[in-house]
């Protein structure tokens, strides 16, 4: 059996493709490279959850559903302040989701229509509960969400308190597309799994989340981050890499499980770390990256995943290390959403088989005075 169920087909859907071999990402037919330019997330999210891109009327709609929503309750914000101040961001956002089952209405009401509903809540709220989990742990206040912002935009004032320049603002919309949606990845698998069980859409993706936690999944992005603050300068980048290799250290931010030529996420979040450089005035950590990716490719023949130039392109505009992964999250919340959907559509329990490599059942029960 294929270790980690690699290539293994575990269902059908009709949302994301990926040819690992050709580089090609795309949702519902679109490939990644017409939507990350053109598309907006709210319009992206439309895309996945009801499988075709809006037309201008149904866009308003969709945006004005997600920004109307994206509020939290008075009592999750109650229960968010006594979280500790240490806890993980990701462990603050897992249980921060899952205590706004308890406050939505429609919780445990699966109609078509109410969970529809609720995958414009989810992802809309999402946001606003990493940004409160970010402002609290620091001592402030939350910033209550606006309207009349995007959802890129309304992230990061709710984050600052300040509203973005439009390079920042178009980063991170970007980002969001391309983190949207991956497939059948561990955190949509896990989400899949529990919406097959007929749990409700809030315990499918509390799953996710909990799969995206682990540093193989959701956190390697800012592992590359701290791999280049520790080189800390460009002109030690090449030192540093060559003595990775001897140590035989892998390099964070490369190689992929499905693709064999270029992540099509990095090619545009390699020019996104660029601009947003440029807008910043510090350039450094595109610099240092390009130069490692070059070493790394050049070298290794591996190239350079979504991870890598996330790192730098998040750090630019002003994220904190440990909050890359839960904004991962603000983003896959739309596909998780989309796939639970789609799992409740046309359902059956997921349960797969185990290839059994223990002893054979013969074994004969002893009292425990005669175990050797």
């Amino acid at each position: 059996m294929p270790e980690g169920l690699k290539d293994v087909i575990a269902g059908e859907s009709g949302i994301c493709y990926i040819d690992g071999a050709k580089g090609l990402l795309s949702y519902r037919g679109y490939n990644i490279h017409e939507l990350a330019p053109n598309s907006t997330f709210e319009e992206t999210s439309h895309l996945l959850w009801f499988g075709k891109l809006p037309t201008t009327g149904e866009l308003e709609d969709t945006r004005a559903a997600m920004a109307n929503s994206r509020a939290i309750p008075d009592e999750v914000l109650a229960m968010m302040r006594n979280f500790a101040k240490s806890a993980v961001p990701m462990e603050a956002l897992r249980s921060g989701v899952s205590v706004l089952s308890m406050f939505d209405p429609e919780s445990e009401d699966a109609s078509v229509e109410a969970n529809g509903r609720k995958a414009m809540r989810l992802t809309a709220q999402t946001a606003t509960v990493v940004a409160a989990i970010a402002r609290l742990r620091d001592g402030k206040d939350p910033v209550p969400p606006r309207t009349d912002l995007s959802h890129a935009g309304n992230f990061y004032y709710m984050l600052t308190g300040d509203a973005p320049n439009e390079v920042v603002e178009r980063a991170l919309d970007i980002s969001l597309i391309l983190h949207a949606d991956h497939e059948l990845n561990a955190s949509t698998f896990a989400a899949r799994v529990t919406a097959a069980t007929l749990s409700d859409m809030y315990s499918a993706v509390t799953s996710g989340i909990g799969a995206l936690k682990g540093p193989l999944h959701g956190g390697a992005n800012a592992n590359v981050m701290r791999l280049l603050m520790k080189i800390g300068d460009d002109a030690k980048s090449e030192d540093a890499v060559h003595q990775m290799f001897a140590e035989k250290k892998k390099i964070p931010g490369f190689g992929h499980r499905v693709y064999t030529t270029e992540d099509p996420r990095a090619t545009h979040l390699r020019r996104m770390s660029s601009e947003a450089g440029e807008r910043v005035g510090n350039t450094k950590w595109y610099e240092m990256s390009a130069h490692i990716e070059k070493i790394v490719n050049e070298e290794k023949k591996l190239n350079a995943n979504v991870d890598f130039y996330s790192a730098s392109t998040y750090y630019t505009v002003g994220l904190p290390i440990d909050l890359f992964t839960p904004f991962f999250a603000v983003s896959r919340m739309a596909g998780w959403t989309a796939h639970v959907l789609e799992q409740y559509a046309d359902n059956r329990l997921i349960r797969p088989r185990a290839e059994y490599i223990g002893p054979e059942p013969t074994l004969k029960w002893v009292p425990p005075d005669q175990r050797g």
